[in-house]
């Protein structure tokens, strides 16, 4: 049997698969390279970097629940100066593809700026703008749930760039098929969803909430059938690439997400259950695809339209 063919074009650039790291789920990629050679992934998205240093949401940030987790860690990370002065050049060493830059910000010019400074390094394939993220107060999600801020973020990311800018779409919205047009005329080439749902819990012996931050971001298998559904209305939305995630866990999930409409995927929550869980999937891909007799994976992206 011919070797099944897992590779993906995402913007420009040949992914030997379409299997992603999420953003916050990876780190600098440094820290998982102790334990395999990452550069069997698709690519990876580096975690959420500001125009400043940020300390993150005070603890506890992290709550459990049935089929998932709750996060409000909120965008610690050392800043866009020393992401690009330390942790670029140590990735460099270890990982030898382009990577996804994942940038958020609290205003428009924190965005445009720290794109820019992201947009000149080498090492930067795609940036993913994320305005969806639900545990910092004033910033990210403010532009993922208003079509116009959400336009206005992406056109201005745009003036400054020459790399592929993809945005990460909140799902924590009525319509998200709104919002990925509102992208898509601000000049986005592409759109990557979902990001985490807003959920909570409370801890029963204290009566009070267990999250610091009293809201968390919820991910894991259980948004996955969430995610599927928003990727798969996005798709007929928006004419632009779609990078799907939310829930994936298996082989099985990542061929669902691309019969949808995605042309990557990306795997979050899976990655801090087990370090190992992309490098799995990757290795699990052909096995799958000859299960369901596919010879090229590309060629299934939106068939379930």
């Amino acid at each position: 049997m011919v070797k099944p063919d897992t590779s993906v074009d995402l913007l420009g650039i040949t992914l030997s698969n379409p299997v992603i790291p999420a953003s916050g789920t990876f780190g600098y990629g440094y820290e998982f390279a102790e334990l395999y050679d990452i550069n069997v992934l698709g690519t990876f998205s580096f975690k959420g970097t500001t125009a400043e240093p940020r300390f993150g949401n005070p603890t506890p940030r992290i709550a459990e629940c049935g089929a998932g987790m709750l996060n409000s860690v909120g965008l610690q990370n050392p800043g866009v100066d020393k992401v690009i002065s330390e942790e670029l050049p140590r990735l460099k060493s270890v990982f030898h593809k382009p990577v996804m830059a994942n940038v958020s910000g609290f205003s428009v010019e924190d965005y445009v700026a720290t794109c820019a400074k992201l947009d000149k390094q080498e090492q930067v394939g795609w940036l993913e703008v994320n305005i969806s993220c639900p545990n910092v107060h004033g910033g990210g999600m403010a532009f993922g749930t208003d079509p116009k801020a959400a336009e206005e973020v992406t056109r201005q990311v745009k003036k400054v760039t020459t790399k592929p800018v993809i945005v990460k779409l909140s799902p924590n919205v009525t319509d998200i098929t709104v919002i990925a047009r509102a992208c898509e005329n601000g000049g986005a080439d592409g759109v990557s969803l979902i990001n985490t749902l807003l959920g909570m819990r409370i801890n029963n012996k204290t009566g009070k909430p267990i999250l610091a931050n009293v809201t968390g971001g919820l991910s894991g298998p259980a948004v996955f059938p969430i995610a599927l559904r928003m990727v798969y209305q996005v798709f007929k939305a928006v004419k632009i690439p779609i990078v799907g995630m939310g829930g994936v866990t298996s082989a099985e999930d990542v061929i669902e997400m691309m019969s949808a409409g995605a042309t990557a995927v990306e795997v979050g929550a899976a990655n801090l259950v087990d370090p190992y869980a992309s490098k799995k999937i990757i290795e699990d891909l052909p096995r799958v695809m000859q299960k369901y007799k596919i010879n090229r994976l590309r060629d299934i992206i939106g068939r379930a339209h």
